[in-house]
């Protein structure tokens, strides 16, 4: 008899919504629907033709496409040939990008026409070989990537059979993917996830949304995350529900949708949420089909938000990492809870800077342990000393400060380490630094998150310039570090200051930063006016 806890492969759970949804709509995408059977039979045909390329089981690939079904069928391809697929954040280019595609180790990038050009721009790649498009590239493009790359267009690797893994199929605890997650005293580091993982994840999700068979899932959140991709299309898959994907968020636009494909559920960041309770209120907010949403943190006034809307409201905690060791349900305690601890699954323990356990009431770090083998990360990739330090005392450190109170309610206090949160992104201070200092008035910085008005954080960057350097120039300085970085990892603060605050052993002292929050000295370059492009 088998066990159903090792049936949590993605070809496993999509070959039994086949067999029970067949032609329902999986994935909605502006007008056009996509169904169970469809994309099963075309990823299995990519699958095959990916493999004749010479992919491989256990090998990584790059996905590099925006949120439309070609990311959708190559994610189920790779994870039916048991290859492992590394989503790359669309916004990267630079270091950043380099870094990833370097330290994945991948041969072959799956990638949009569109973002090519950013993988021109570095002169060579040790260990990349292979593009495979979506989409028309131009002459120019063509004549470069074929200098670089062996190149084949993606409608070119869809076989007319589909792929066959047999005895070779993905088990629940072999790695699926490597997510990158923000570094906290070095780059990102790729979070290397299972199979049983990602279903974890993506059943966390469907059990804080109650979803169901008939919901309709509003999907406002990038495929490259593990919220869009896992939390909303995976978690529609294991329940037989319709995802619908949008065009990205909008808070003008988030009801409008909402309205036009009936949709039920969905999953909003703290941020989404308190822009939409901003927008003026209507007669008819209430009267929308929506019922039920996960909202990550809460709003300070979710019952206001609960009963403008009309909608139910949970949460969670959790991270790549760690997974989602919280639930709230829908009787939420108060607008800052976390949820408790989801006790069949996971053990949490808040401890000190030792890793003693601290009492209720006090603040420390969030540990975990999982009972359920393979549903926290199997480590990071290519990088077994990071690994070492975050399970250190055989706990899985969370680099989260929490809160239990005296009835085992967890509560986020803080971040531990020096990542930053804007707009659902995790941001390392270090990658922002290094290309801040590049700039040529710069003699050194620090990078410190400071409060913003929509429930997360802003970026501002603290600058000592080098002697006779004279003035900053706000605006060119922003210019240089837009084409070295995602749009989101661009300090909306800037503060030029005569010295950084020091430990005598020389290390910076964010605290003292974080506390100054914006003063007067503080340039704002939303206030200035200054636009990023955001493509």
């Amino acid at each position: 008899m088998s066990d159903p806890r090792v049936e949590q492969t993605l070809p496993q759970v999509l070959e039994k919504r086949v067999a029970r949804f067949g032609d329902k709509p999986w994935v909605i995408r502006g007008d056009d629907s996509f169904s169970y059977r469809e994309i099963h039979e075309q990823s299995g045909r990519l699958a095959a033709g990916l493999a004749r390329r010479g992919v491989r089981s256990g090998d990584t690939v790059l996905l590099m496409l925006p949120d439309d079904i070609d990311i959708i069928h190559c994610w189920c391809a790779l994870a039916k040939m048991g290859a492992i697929e590394v989503p790359v954040n669309t916004h990267l280019r630079g270091n950043v990008l380099n870094h990833l595609i370097d330290d994945s180790r991948a041969r072959v990038c799956i990638t949009d026409a569109r973002f090519v050009d950013r993988l021109l721009e570095r002169e060579a790649y040790p260990g990349l070989e292979t593009l495979i498009v979506a989409g028309g590239l131009s002459r120019a493009q063509r004549d470069a990537v074929e200098a670089r790359f062996e190149h084949v267009a993606l409608e070119e690797c869809f076989a007319a059979e589909p792929f066959d893994a047999g005895d070779d199929a993905p088990r629940f605890n072999d790695v699926g993917a490597v997510m990158y997650t923000s570094g906290t005293t070095g780059p990102s580091k790729g979070v290397m996830i299972t199979h049983a993982h990602s279903y974890e994840y993506a059943l966390a999700i469907v059990e804080c949304l109650d979803l169901r068979s008939s919901d309709i899932y509003y999907n406002p959140l990038p495929l490259f995350h593990i919220a869009g991709q896992w939390g909303a299309v995976y978690g529609s898959c294991i329940r037989g529900a319709t995802v619908v994907l949008s065009q990205g968020f909008s808070a003008g636009g988030f009801w409008p949708d909402v309205r036009r494909y009936d949709a039920t559920a969905t999953f909003l960041l703290g941020a989404m949420a308190n822009w939409l309770y901003q927008l003026e209120a209507r007669d008819d907010d209430h009267d929308n089909p929506m019922e039920r949403m996960l909202v990550v943190p809460l709003l300070p006034d979710t019952d206001g938000f609960k009963e403008r809307f009309d909608v139910l409201v949970s949460t969670v905690w959790g991270s790549t990492e760690v997974n989602c060791p919280t639930r709230s349900g829908f009787d939420l305690v108060d607008s800052r809870t976390c949820g408790y601890i989801c006790d069949g699954r996971y053990e949490v323990r808040i401890v000190d800077e030792d890793d003693m356990e601290v009492p209720p009431g006090v603040p420390g770090e969030a540990t975990v342990r999982a009972k359920e083998p393979w549903i926290t990360m199997a480590g990071y990739w290519n990088n077994p000393e990071a690994t070492v330090r975050a399970w250190r005392n055989q706990w899985l450190h969370s680099g989260d400060m929490m809160m239990r109170d005296e009835e085992d309610n967890l509560y986020f206090m803080d971040r531990v380490k020096d990542a930053i949160r804007r707009s659902g992104e995790n941001i390392s201070s270090m990658e922002v630094e290094n290309e801040i200092n590049a700039y040529d008035a710069v003699l050194e910085c620090a990078v410190v998150p400071v409060a913003s008005e929509h429930t997360e954080q802003e970026v501002k960057a603290c600058i000592v310039l080098k002697d006779g350097a004279g003035p900053l120039d706000y605006e060119d300085f922003i210019r240089f570090l837009e084409p070295r970085m995602a749009y989101f990892m661009i300090p909306r603060y800037v503060e030029v200051v005569d010295a950084l605050p020091k430990t005598q052993t020389g290390k910076i002292q964010k605290f003292e930063l974080r506390d100054r929050g914006n003063s007067d000295a503080t340039w704002d370059r939303v206030r200035a006016g200054v636009r990023l492009d955001k493509s």
